[in-house]
């Protein structure tokens, strides 16, 4: 970074500090792999979801959960929808441009108590062009799938840690 570039930012950064610090913000994944957070995403229990999505999705939940294969304090159930629609009809017609959808319809459940913590839905969009080869184009459609499947894992589980940190935190009660 070039000195002149860098001043600004100093400033910036010393204005924001005091401003910031009183918000009392803290990182999700305070304390790291050992933290409140990460202890409890791998404290979940993903539920199997049928289908080559829902293979696809449970796979990358627990990888991103870090799921440890202990005992299961939660419970995630996740129903899935995938769709393939058709677009974009040619002159000789047929179909130019293919949208596939991913929709997942998620819930975390207390496992102790039966309690639904989170009952949410997440989704992700994805255009394919096909082509004259029909193997680039099935290729095209299932990368799609698994890229939707990363985009939709990543929401749920941000989703997922923002409700166990609200779940951790002490309730304040109103005076």
């Amino acid at each position: 970074m070039r000195k002149s570039a860098l001043l600004p930012a100093l400033i910036l950064g010393a204005v924001m500090a005091p401003v910031l610090g009183g918000c009392s913000l803290e990182p999700v994944y305070a304390g790291g792999g050992s933290g409140a957070v990460a202890q409890g995403l791998s404290a979940i229990e993903v539920a199997p979801i049928p289908g080559r999505s829902g293979w696809l999705m449970r796979d990358a939940l627990n990888q991103r959960m870090g799921n440890g294969g202990g005992s299961a304090r939660y419970r995630l159930d996740v129903v899935l929808d995938d769709q393939l629609t058709g677009l974009g009809l040619l002159g000789d017609d047929t179909i130019g441009r293919e949208r596939r959808t991913l929709r997942a319809r998620y819930r975390l459940v207390d496992l102790a108590s039966g309690e639904t913590l989170l009952d949410a839905t997440d989704g992700a969009d994805a255009g394919i062009d096909v082509v004259s080869s029909e193997y680039a184009t099935i290729a095209a459609e299932q990368t799609a799938l698994e890229n939707l499947t990363d985009d939709v894992a990543d929401s749920i589980v941000t989703r997922v840690s923002t409700t166990l940190r609200q779940q951790m935190q002490p309730q304040v009660e109103d005076q």
